[in-house]
């Protein structure tokens, strides 16, 4: 946030270790929860906020699950498989779309720093019910 000009307030510290603290996504209210910890006044209006700022700086990325938008810290080579009805997620190690990357950046002269390949669908537990 520094580097793009922007402070670093204690409230935004918070919400910053709350989504590096659990490693997995967070929905708002979950953020909220878990900065509140450290930061036991902290709105929920300066959570949303921080998280679009967040996204607007390209270091935390919204991703569709049940129950509404999460939010997550972008890596580079996020890849997961994400149920739609349970919100499971499984990550996958191997990297399925590195070709694809060296393709689409020789093809368009994209210059490609990272990426992002989620499926999504049903788990094999939802499946069966």
């Amino acid at each position: 946030m520094r580097a793009a000009g922007f402070r670093v307030t204690p409230a935004r510290r918070a919400i910053a270790a709350a989504l590096l603290g659990v490693g997995r996504p967070l929905s708002p209210a979950e953020v909220l929860a878990l900065a509140r910890r450290e930061r036991p006044g902290l709105g929920r209006a300066t959570v949303y906020r921080t998280l679009a700022l967040l996204v607007q700086l390209g270091l935390v990325v919204p991703r569709p699950a049940p129950g509404g938008i999460r939010y997550s810290l972008v890596s580079k080579g996020m890849h997961r498989l994400v149920c739609r009805s349970c919100g499971v997620e499984l990550l996958l190690t191997e990297c399925p779309a590195g070709s694809l990357a060296g393709e689409l950046a020789r093809r368009y002269g994209f210059q490609v720093d990272g990426h992002l390949l989620e499926f999504y669908g049903l788990c094999p537990d939802c499946q069966r019910s």
